[in-house]
């Protein structure tokens, strides 16, 4: 992974600290680590940047692998992910100490040039859409029955390479999150709301990775955290992880804050979207505006793997909770039986 160095002054302007931020090579791994340097660099203005020149080429899991082996052996001190990337259960030692302001969490839909102006309702017959993702090809078989769905590879460049350079696809699905932070809003020809549908766990924030004994280190990215985002963050991981799902499963979510209540939808597919079950709840997350102090951070402060600092304790918990309960409403009308079969179809293909 690119190593990039902050390097944090004291007053006398001698160095104090080297921070070590590592990042996954692409393109848009590196904007995104960007981003929260700039960020961190606004509320630590003494700190100064070094990028370092180290790479790492391979799978999204063996990228995590090797960032957490980095952070593991104190070769970096943070790593900046796509929070949708991370397990609910991390390894022993990290945590997630702090996820940024969501940015638009739903998918969208980038269309071929030939297509323009179009939208999958107006696509014709039998028009092949690419995705990656069971979640969105579930939703979208049965929402949109006359396109057909295939599967398509690579990191956002290579897609992008992969629609507009050959006839495959007609469109493909993408995350609108990341085309928005490389740049490219002009590709979006719609941005699916949750009618057509609900997005992954996380969509859309980033996430900081530390060693969860570093104090002072989760102290510093806990400026980061967005209460709102982390508090729907916990509730939709606390939810996949009650229902035991990940990737093999088409599992998806919903949630918005409104008056102090966090509302939490979740639902699962069959692999073709024929079968579903979907719910919704709420839970109160007013906190009276009084964050708990946390005098000693321990791995039990951990939520789904997020230790979030400054965000109430009580206002976590109930997120928590809600994702909980809603996976066990699911569970008690079928959703095992449904993702049971979604993973051993999945795995036979």
């Amino acid at each position: 992974a690119d190593l990039i160095f902050l390097l944090l002054q004291d007053a006398d302007g001698k160095v104090s600290r080297v921070i070590r931020v590592g990042t996954r090579k692409s393109q848009l791994a590196r904007i995104q680590t960007d981003s929260v340097v700039e960020k961190l660099k606004e509320l630590h203005p003494d700190v100064h940047f070094e990028i370092g020149k180290r790479s790492l080429i391979g799978e999204k899991s063996l990228f995590t692998k090797e960032l957490e082996n980095a952070l593991e052996k104190n070769e970096v001190d943070l790593v900046v992910h796509s929070l949708k990337d991370l397990p609910t259960v991390l390894p022993v030692g990290f945590t997630i100490g702090s996820v940024l302001k969501r940015e638009n969490p739903h998918d969208a839909v980038v269309l071929h040039p030939k297509h323009k102006g179009k939208c999958l309702d107006s696509l014709a017959n039998k028009s092949v859409v690419g995705t990656s993702s069971l979640r969105r090809a579930a939703q979208l078989k049965k929402k949109f029955p006359h396109l057909e769905f295939k599967d398509i590879r690579g990191n956002l460049n290579t897609r992008l390479k992969k629609l507009d350079e050959k006839d495959d696809f007609s469109a493909i699905i993408l995350a609108a999150a990341g085309l928005q932070r490389m740049g490219w809003e002009n590709r979006i020809s719609q941005i699916l709301g949750p009618d057509d549908c609900m997005y992954a766990v996380g969509q859309g924030a980033l996430a900081v990775e530390v060693r969860a004994r570093d104090q002072d280190i989760l102290e510093m990215v806990s400026v980061l955290n967005d209460s709102d985002t982390v508090l729907r963050c916990i509730s939709e991981r606390a939810f996949l992880k009650h229902l035991e799902g990940g990737c093999s499963v088409p599992v998806a979510v919903y949630t918005e804050v409104k008056n102090s209540q966090l509302y939490l939808t979740g639902a699962v597919y069959s692999l073709d979207g024929s079968d579903s079950l979907k719910e919704t709840m709420q839970t109160s997350i007013s906190s009276d505006n009084q964050v708990e102090e946390q005098e000693k951070v321990d791995e039990k402060a951990q939520r789904v793997g997020i230790t979030a600092l400054k965000v109430s304790e009580a206002a976590q918990d109930a997120a928590e909770k809600l994702g909980v309960d809603l996976g066990n409403l699911l569970l008690s009308k079928g959703a095992k039986e449904i993702l049971t079969v979604a993973r051993q179809l999945n795995d036979a293909r």
